[in-house]
């Protein structure tokens, strides 16, 4: 999915780098502009992303450029394997890392819990970001027909192993979150990511 224009506030200075924090319940409307500019009528509501900030085994993470945030990424473990439950990069500030530099502290996170595996999905049409995780090293599992709702979408379950209590070395998925079954890709911009250097951003999809 492609998003709109989303300026940083001003007064951030061009070329800083973008801070990593724990997503607040007070960064959700920032976090929700973003979903909408991203993910159109996939985007999660306010009271979605507050339900996930209260959900059991969720660990979320923002980016932040002085008081805005450019980019925010979810992971869920459930004692065994992590999902990627969301990562986003606003459009002002994608093709600077951040989507890689969110996927990288996600993968970091599951590695910690001891996760045998991290897994995502992600929209067989969105070949950018199927790079990506093809270049931190996720496999394709499967195919989930008509899983991204309301586009009607397929969408690719990838699977990285992690090394932890059941696996050999990780990876992370790029949905799941407050509606799964809908099928949400949380991976806005990436397609500008990939012509940064070697670091693309899983930052929109």
């Amino acid at each position: 999915m492609s998003g709109g224009e989303r300026a940083v506030d001003e007064g951030t200075t061009p070329g800083a780098a973008p801070a990593l924090r724990a997503f607040l319940p007070s960064d959700v409307p920032q976090v929700a502009e973003l979903e909408r500019q991203l993910f159109g009528p996939s985007a999660w509501s306010e009271a979605m992303l507050a339900g996930e900030l209260r959900a059991h085994g969720r660990w979320y993470v923002v980016a932040t450029l002085g008081d805005t945030v450019v980019g925010y990424a979810g992971l869920w473990f459930d004692g065994d394997v992590a999902q990627v439950m969301t990562i986003g990069v606003a459009p002002a500030i994608q093709r600077q890392g951040v989507g890689t530099m969110l996927l990288t502290a996600l993968l970091d996170r599951a590695r910690e819990l001891g996760a045998s595996a991290a897994l995502l999905e992600v929209r067989v049409d969105n070949a950018p970001a199927i790079a990506l995780y093809e270049r931190f090293g996720f496999v394709v599992l499967t195919r989930r027909r008509r899983y991204y709702q309301p586009e009607d979408v397929d969408a690719w379950t990838m699977r990285l192993e992690l090394g932890g209590a059941g696996g050999a070395d990780g990876g992370v998925a790029a949905d799941g979150g407050p509606d799964a079954a809908a099928g949400t890709d949380p991976v806005a911009g990436l397609d500008a990511d990939l012509d940064a250097d070697a670091g693309a951003d899983p930052d929109a999809g």
